[in-house]
């Protein structure tokens, strides 16, 4: 049964995710140092399709069926495949509070591809000044990057990510695949990456160098079955039984844990210009997801 409004389990749910969200980059980041990049990405694909496929099994879902949306499918896991490719690498360039803030950037993208293909989805004058801001913030973090140790590359790889990211929510919007189950929707993602990064990190010579400890094993099962797997899962659980729209304002939440996990975990630094970035994303983030709230009051009324 969905619901109107965001209660106390919806609110705390999405803190726990944001939370997940944004501790994901430091396991990445920490995990660096024993599993290469793609290695790294590759495992948690392979790992959480295997847990996703028992699931859909448990619940008496067919794993392999044919849905209609195959080709939808191939695509955002391309795209999903190619954002982690570029998430992973970017993490090995650039710190991981810098990191969190440029990859999520992705809700402007979502903001401005849903403009040009999706009907209905308009930008208002309060969603224009959100995507300032952000611009602003972004262009801050890379003058701040620039003048502080040139992270460019890994900044750019971040941004890059993004993109994907953005793209693949349009996408998952724009076609039939916005009609399948969340599971599904999820699988198509999650398989095929699971099949291309590895062959990805093969292609790299990254095969042969892992070094598993507690700490490595540790993050990765957390990206795996804590991120890949029960994280997205119950975010795709909310936006079945929760206003997308109210949902998608937590999302500034993500990068503010990010910044102050990595500054408190792994002793990165934090400058004033950077600390600006981050509130300007935030902020941003934050207006373009916000729901008007006289349209709702009106859908309210009306329903």
């Amino acid at each position: 049964m969905s619901k109107q409004h965001l209660d106390s389990l919806a609110i705390g749910l999405l803190t726990l995710l944001c939370l997940a969200f944004g501790l994901q980059q430091i396991a990445i980041k920490l995990t660096l140092a024993d599993i290469p990049p793609l290695m790294q990405a590759g495992l948690r694909s392979v790992g959480a399709t295997l847990l996703l496929c028992g699931w859909l099994v448990w619940r008496g879902e067919r794993v392999w069926q044919r849905d209609g949306v195959e080709l939808w499918g191939l695509l955002t896991g391309l795209l999903f495949a190619g954002e982690f490719m570029l998430l992973y690498w970017a993490l090995e360039h650039t710190g991981a509070a810098r990191a969190s803030v440029f990859w999520y950037t992705s809700p402007f993208v979502v903001a401005l591809g849903a403009q040009l293909l999706i009907p209905g989805e308009q930008l208002g004058r309060r969603q224009l000044v959100g995507l300032l801001c952000a611009f602003t913030g972004v262009v801050l973090a890379f003058a701040d990057g620039l003048t502080s140790g040139g992270q460019l590359l890994g900044d750019l790889l971040a941004i890059g990510a993004a993109i994907l990211w953005g793209a693949t929510t349009v996408v998952v919007k724009a076609s039939p695949l916005g009609r399948q189950s969340a599971g599904r929707v999820l699988l198509y993602q999650l398989a095929v990456s699971a099949l291309l990064l590895p062959l990805a990190s093969w292609a790299c010579g990254e095969n042969g160098s892992i070094r598993l400890n507690w700490l490595s094993g540790g993050a990765l099962a957390f990206q795996t079955v804590g991120v890949a797997f029960i994280a997205y899962l119950a975010w795709f659980w909310l936006i079945r039984h929760y206003p997308a729209s109210q949902i998608a304002t937590f999302s500034f939440l993500t990068p503010l844990f990010g910044v102050l996990l990595a500054w408190w975990l792994l002793d990165e630094p934090l400058s004033g210009y950077f600390l600006a970035a981050l509130t300007l994303v935030a902020a941003g983030i934050y207006l373009v997801n916000k729901p008007n709230t006289r349209v709702v009051a009106e859908a309210v009324e009306a329903s």
